[in-house]
């Protein structure tokens, strides 16, 4: 009892004693047992490297059943390369559309099946006043074109929904006849539809053309060419090699210095060819100014240097000029008759992929708003559609 008595006076008491011992004992397993779980997350984690680089992440951290979800964005299928734009607004500037649009496939055989489309694009200062035309025309022919239009920035379109162009105007800028910015709208239509894989021809269209037959034929006649309507041809007056400026040696030379219409068609290569091109566009910008109408000389001379040999040198627009003057002549109503559109399809001399062709023109230009009645009237007898 005194034993005892004195070991409590002390402040030693037995029970103190023993959970003193404990308490020492237990950090020290705590400290052992993090320290395992320590070991074990860097084992988990080097084997799961090491197996994520030799099998991949799927056979490691997944199965069929599982629901795990990985926390970055998973690459889609091919429906994000094949499938066009689900809207043609975006807010990509100029430099970035041309960069996107100028991606081609290395790989020319196409992994799935691909209906080639025709690309109509319309380079407009506001609305369609043909356009009901056009419907008529394009009626019951989806899948196998597209359309793309390009108008003064400022301008409100109102087609119905159920017109077939019903939102598809562009992000678009104000183009000046004559000056480098109309280039450039014509490339921005060019990018935008190239960002469609199925585009393969391209039209370029203003707001006054028509088309001369039925979509089944200009269809198969642009597919079926093996070469691209553009024309290009060495004018030795002043109002050709007159244009041209020395400062655009090395790039251009006055022997490949070429003259065209505006108005074009151009296969899925050479659109590739002219919405990357930056060498031959510096040149132009700065040395082809008016009196030098630069859309009349840009994409001709470009193309002859690059792809001559794909090439047509014609165009498949049909204008008038035989009333003289800066500008084609201009058709009011009173113009439009049998007798009129026959000559405007008849009497011509080509050739279609080297062979003699009387089908040379599909398209025709300029027809005012005036035109539109008596060409649906007649379009059905003479005009196919």
């Amino acid at each position: 009892m005194q034993s005892r008595a004195l070991s409590t006076e002390e402040g030693k008491d037995p029970a103190n004693t023993s959970r003193t011992n404990q308490s020492r004992v237990l950090p020290l397993r705590l400290l052992q047992i993090f320290g395992l779980f320590l070991a074990l997350c860097v084992a988990f984690s080097v084997i799961s490297v090491y197996m994520i680089k030799r099998f991949g992440v799927s056979t490691t951290l997944t199965s069929p059943q599982s629901s795990f979800q990985p926390c970055y964005e998973e690459v889609g299928g091919l429906d994000r390369w094949i499938k066009p734009p689900s809207t043609l607004l975006h807010t990509m500037n100029d430099t970035e559309l041309l960069w996107r649009a100028s991606f081609a496939p290395k790989v020319k055989k196409y992994p799935f099946q691909r209906v080639p489309k025709v690309a109509f694009m319309f380079l407009t200062k506001g609305p369609l006043p043909l356009g009901p035309l056009w419907e008529r025309f394009l009626k019951g022919h989806e899948g196998l074109y597209s359309i793309y239009i390009h108008s003064t920035p400022s301008f409100q379109a109102n087609f119905p929904a159920s017109s077939v162009f019903y939102r598809r105007q562009i992000p678009s800028k104000v183009a000046e006849w004559g000056r480098m910015s109309m280039c450039d709208a014509e490339r921005r239509l060019l990018a935008n539809a190239l960002l469609d894989i199925s585009n393969e021809r391209f039209v370029l269209l203003s707001e006054s053309c028509i088309p001369l037959y039925n979509f089944t034929l200009i269809y198969h006649y642009i597919m079926k060419s093996k070469y691209s309507f553009m024309g290009a041809f060495d004018d030795p007056g002043p109002y050709g090699r007159g244009r041209y400026n020395g400062n655009m040696k090395p790039e251009v030379s006055i022997s490949q210095w070429r003259k065209g219409a505006q108005w074009f068609e151009v296969n899925r290569k050479l659109a590739v060819n002219i919405v990357e091109d930056t060498t031959f566009y510096k040149k132009f910008e700065e040395f082809c100014k008016p009196a030098c109408y630069v859309d009349e000389h840009y994409f001709p001379t470009m193309l002859t240097i690059q792809s001559g040999h794909l090439i047509a040198n014609r165009s498949i627009t049909w204008v008038d000029w035989s009333r003289g003057g800066a500008h084609p002549a201009t058709f009011g109503k009173a113009d439009i008759t049998e007798e009129f559109l026959h000559r405007v399809v008849s009497n011509h001399k080509c050739l279609y992929n080297n062979q003699p062709s009387s089908t040379c023109f599909l398209f025709a230009r300029k027809f005012a708003p005036s035109t539109l009645e008596p060409l649906l009237q007649l379009a059905h007898k003479h005009l196919g559609f």
